[in-house]
């Protein structure tokens, strides 16, 4: 057991012996006391309050359980936004935001118009539709997911941002009907096998956020198939997709009639995100 009262110092330590690397340690403490590490460093010999002390061996249990350091701070960052995420919602990741800097390079080469429309579909966090409003200020956002508490997630970062992104409750398109249509369509659908053995590493995040079971393809087959209905002339889907699946994805772009279909890659060179544009 740690000793009480537990300083600082004897918090990365007792975190230590228990296995969890000391950055790590550091980062639950930076959370814990909404500090920097600077400050930690000037303050190690500073007790921690009994409450403190609680908090910060639950968290530390479960960060051994591999629960992400992101639902334990409650907040992670996305192309320089603060997020709120809970385990409602999957945790935002900097591949994705390849996805982001797509459409905003579309937006920007849109010809003058009043405000361009972008929705963000399966938004759970909302990190994409918020992140591009925040880039993008011309444009008209809007966000859509199937989880009304993922969805009060979306909202609460929206408002807390001052963002106006109009939000939606349901599955993909579904209630976006008689709503006009949409110069890009965004999407990072459920996309990992349903066998795929990296599941179990992600075992504390939303499964219904990260497979649709199968080889991965419905959900990604379901909005190629459907967003032409969704789109203006000329309009865009940019969805993204796991390293392996970008062949299978522009097949089903191809099939489906869009033109210009390209795969770009991530932070690691892999291929990560495919789109084209509908000719209407």
């Amino acid at each position: 057991m740690p000793p009480h009262p537990l300083t600082l110092h004897q918090a990365l330590t007792h975190a230590q012996h228990r296995g969890l690397p000391r950055q790590e340690a550091n980062y639950l403490l930076q959370a814990l006391l909404n500090v920097d590490r600077a400050w930690l460093i000037r303050h190690d010999d500073q007790a921690l309050t009994p409450e403190q002390a609680a908090r910060f061996e639950d968290w530390l249990a479960q960060r051994l359980d591999e629960v992400p350091l992101a639902y334990l701070s409650g907040e992670k960052e996305f192309h320089g936004l603060r997020l709120r995420v809970t385990r409602d919602t999957l945790i935002p990741r900097p591949d994705t935001e390849l996805l982001v800097d797509w459409a905003l390079e579309h937006l920007q080469a849109l010809p003058a118009q009043p405000r361009p429309r972008v929705v963000d579909l399966g938004t759970g966090s909302g990190a994409i539709a918020l992140a591009v409003a925040a880039r993008h200020r011309a444009a008209e956002l809007h966000m859509v997911d199937r989880s009304a508490a993922a969805l009060a997630v979306a909202e609460d970062n929206a408002r807390r941002l001052g963002l106006p992104v109009q939000a939606h409750l349901g599955s993909w398109f579904e209630p976006l009907r008689g709503l006009p249509p949409f110069d890009l369509v965004l999407s990072n659908p459920p996309y990992v096998a349903g066998q795929d053995p990296h599941l179990a590493a992600l075992r504390h995040e939303p499964r219904g956020a990260l497979t649709p079971e199968g080889d991965g393809l419905a959900d990604l087959q379901q909005l190629v198939r459907e967003a032409p209905a969704r789109l203006k002339p000329g309009g865009w889907l940019l969805l993204e997709h796991g390293w392996d699946q970008a062949e299978a994805v522009r097949a089903l772009l191809c099939e489906q009639g869009y033109q210009a279909v390209e795969t770009r890659r991530d932070l690691g060179d892999q291929p990560r995100a495919s789109g084209g544009r509908w000719p209407g």
